[in-house]
């Protein structure tokens, strides 16, 4: 007599339902790193672009117009905080917390942090 082997209907929807759940959980968690991995680029590309003064006004401003462009609605330019670094540049840090709703009443929460040091102009 054969001896079946093999995954019953039950445990297939079992399977189904966790499977199902996590890809409900990353849908929620993805486009949250989506913009903090786009606020790191922004920051990034100020920091790095010599046209943009070092001080605080001007590097809020230029990370304003990159959230525009770039879809990022959790923070703003007056979130981010600007530093005098000691090298004479000025120190890009935002630190924000993003809240989504989840299911009912839960929410997922995302706290994030990026520093950038923004050197003075013609510095190396």
């Amino acid at each position: 007599m054969k001896q079946q082997r093999g995954i019953t209907l039950t445990s297939f929807l079992m399977v189904l339902a966790v499977v199902g759940f996590f890809l409900f959980i990353g849908m929620k968690l993805f486009p949250m790193y989506q913009e903090y991995w786009s606020v790191g680029k922004a920051i990034k590309s100020v920091a790095n672009d010599g046209s943009v003064p070092t001080d605080p006004n001007s590097i809020q401003r230029s990370l304003d117009k990159y959230f525009e462009v770039g879809y990022i609605d959790s923070i703003t330019g007056r979130d981010i905080k600007v530093e005098r670094a000691p090298n004479g540049g000025a120190l890009i840090i935002a630190d924000y917390e993003v809240r989504k709703p989840l299911l009912y009443n839960l929410d997922i929460v995302g706290k994030f942090h990026v520093e950038e040091i923004k050197r003075p102009a013609g510095a190396q």
